[in-house]
């Protein structure tokens, strides 16, 4: 499909998904290494109770950048009813912004099978604009550009710092969507094309040691 001579381009395709933003990100692991001696104490680590606060943000990009940045308001719960009328119409909107031509047609979707992703509202809603889904295989977060790709930027970016409002904790992260350069959003595309390639040859079977990360500094 995405080949030069196929039917669909890779700048048709708009991935998004939904993710938690705790308002104090532990560093990774590998940032916490340290040497210690053999009477030296192990530093002590806190991690994220699950009662920590956070929020949900629900983030779309395509091969430009951002799109979307949509938070979901405390004590509420994602529905494909609120999927529908506060993110889809965002995402909608921006598109038309940006290809005023060409509007929502020839738009591809992709996103993982959470309920509200697949419930039949939001099938419904996107079939009426003309945006087609990319078919996502169960239980592969390394074909979801979102989740082996974009989370884990800005989770490393913002790791460290402690946010005591909402409003800040979402300026920080629009910010650096918006300081990731538009030739890694291409890239990621590039390197997602390798990844399904290789699920391909591999008869959809799981396999370890897949390095095809995107370069981010």
């Amino acid at each position: 499909m995405f080949e030069p001579l196929g039917l669909k381009r890779l700048s048709d395709i708009v991935p998004g998904d939904e993710t938690w933003f705790t308002f104090f990100i532990i560093p990774p692991k590998r940032l916490n290494h340290i040497w210690v001696d053999e009477q030296g104490d192990r530093p002590v680590v806190l991690c994220p109770g699950f009662q920590s606060r956070k929020r949900m943000f629900t983030v779309f990009f395509n091969y430009s950048g951002p799109l979307v940045v949509e938070i979901l308001p405390r004590q509420t719960t994602m529905t494909a009813t609120y999927y529908v009328q506060n993110v889809l119409s965002q995402v909608k909107s921006a598109i038309n912004e940006q290809r005023p031509k060409v509007s929502t047609f020839r738009i591809l979707i992709l996103h993982d099978n959470a309920g509200p992703h697949k419930a039949r509202a939001t099938t419904q809603s996107l079939g009426e604009l003309g945006i087609q889904i990319l078919p996502h295989p169960a239980y592969s977060p390394d074909l979801a550009p979102c989740d082996f790709w974009l989370f884990l930027i800005l989770k490393d970016r913002l790791a460290g710092r402690k946010f005591v409002r909402i409003q800040d904790l979402a300026k920080a992260v629009n910010s650096e969507l918006r300081t990731i350069p538009e030739e890694d959003y291409q890239g990621m595309f590039r390197k997602w094309q390798i990844r399904l390639k290789r699920c391909i040859e591999s008869h959809g079977e799981y396999f370890e040691g897949l390095k095809v990360s995107c370069t981010y500094h």
